[in-house]
């Protein structure tokens, strides 16, 4: 980490806290709340939505060996989403260097659980319906990344 005398040569001020807008904890309120940022558990909530929707969709076909994977598929990245969002929401970042590495170690927490949750799966599960399982993980990649889409704070109509 940069610090110090550094940060003054590098900016032309002493850093002594980095911007809460731009930091991962956000604004001020989010700082005293124990849950994840608004947009992790809005995106979360649709990943499971999306996740229930499929293993119906995929019922249809497949049957009950269909819904299941369709569930393990799209259950994984909520459960990773989930490690993603707690890991990113408990750091405190001062610096944008201390932002990227929080950013980059969630992710690798993120990529850890998925390797490891889909090897359980396609390696426990015999009856696991592949098409029905990868099309629902891939799914919820997507509605993962819809996180950015999401505003940070609550709109209050009055």
């Amino acid at each position: 980490m940069i610090r110090g005398p550094a940060v003054a040569f590098l900016t032309g001020t002493v850093a002594k806290r980095y911007n809460r807008l731009v930091s991962l904890r956000g604004l001020a309120a989010l700082i005293s709340e124990s849950r994840q940022p608004r947009p992790f558990r809005i995106v979360l909530r649709w990943q499971l939505i999306a996740t229930g929707v499929l293993a119906l969709l995929a019922s249809i076909p497949w049957g009950a060996d269909g819904a299941v994977s369709a569930a393990l598929g799209g259950g994984i990245n909520v459960v990773a989403g989930w490690a993603y969002a707690w890991r990113v929401s408990r750091r405190n970042a001062l610096t944008a260097g201390d932002t990227l590495v929080v950013l980059f170690v969630a992710w690798a927490w993120k990529i850890v659980l998925i390797v490891v949750l889909a090897g359980i799966v396609l390696t426990q599960y015999r009856q696991v319906v592949h098409a029905a399982f990868f099309l629902a993980f891939a799914i919820t990649v997507g509605v993962f990344s819809a996180a950015i889409a999401v505003s940070d704070t609550e709109k209050t109509t009055s």
